[in-house]
């Protein structure tokens, strides 16, 4: 009877966590995500026969990629377990349940999560195949400087960076939070790699494009193309 006493409580907190739905839709989005740029490096590599950055050509990418690959594993993972338990140290604490204002922020925080998806999808779209995961030393880049690209030099890192911190402001917990600080990190430590690349190899025309665009927001005065 203490035994099964001592079970209830767990078993509703688990079945109240299972049916967090901006959680759920959260943990859905992140793994639709990372889904679809598996399928686009299997894509690409059919077609093309290379291997867009999986493993990366540069010595300072090789390094990022030790702590960006769990660090994408770790958030992929973190929102499912959370589904599965209420409180510290993965679970949804208490607060983030607590009516009116932070629920209600967290479905806004679900829902931009899925739109910043959306909006990446296009962004991919209009990259094609000439898209990749690191700097290729081999192949030349091309510089894309319309739609999304026109005011944001990295609009797939910009949206990627507000998808983790809708991740946190949904799942508001100290690892998920961890998870965030390192991966804005990565992401300006990979955009200002990249940008270095592009100076070196796209010249004066970069330059112009680097001197009228914001990296993960619009300049604000830009001056014209």
């Amino acid at each position: 009877m203490r035994g099964s006493a001592a079970s209830g409580p767990n078993s509703a907190d688990a079945r109240r966590a299972m049916a967090d739905l901006p959680l759920t839709l959260l943990a859905a989005t992140i793994t639709t995500y990372w889904f679809i740029v598996g399928a686009m490096v299997v894509r690409i590599r059919r077609r093309t026969r290379r291997l867009v950055g999986v493993v990366p050509e540069e010595r300072r990418e090789r390094l990022m990629w030790l702590v960006w690959v769990p660090l994408v594993l770790t958030w992929m993972t973190l929102p499912w377990v959370a589904r599965t338990r209420l409180g510290a140290p993965l679970g949804l604490p208490a607060f983030a349940l607590a009516p009116p204002v932070y629920p209600a922020l967290r479905w806004v925080a679900a829902t931009i999560a899925i739109v910043c998806l959306a909006v990446t999808v296009k962004a991919w779209r209009r990259m094609g195949s000439s898209w990749r995961m690191d700097v290729s030393l081999e192949t030349p880049a091309e510089i894309i400087t319309d739609g999304l690209f026109a005011r944001i030099r990295h609009p797939i890192y910009a949206f990627s960076i507000l998808l983790m911190l809708c991740s946190v402001v949904v799942l508001p917990t100290l690892p998920l939070a961890l998870v965030a600080i390192v991966h804005i990190v990565l992401m300006n430590l990979k955009a200002r790699n990249e940008e270095r690349h592009l100076l070196r190899t796209g010249g004066e025309t970069y330059a112009r494009y680097l001197a009228r665009t914001g990296r993960f927001l619009p300049r604000l005065g830009s001056p014209g193309a």
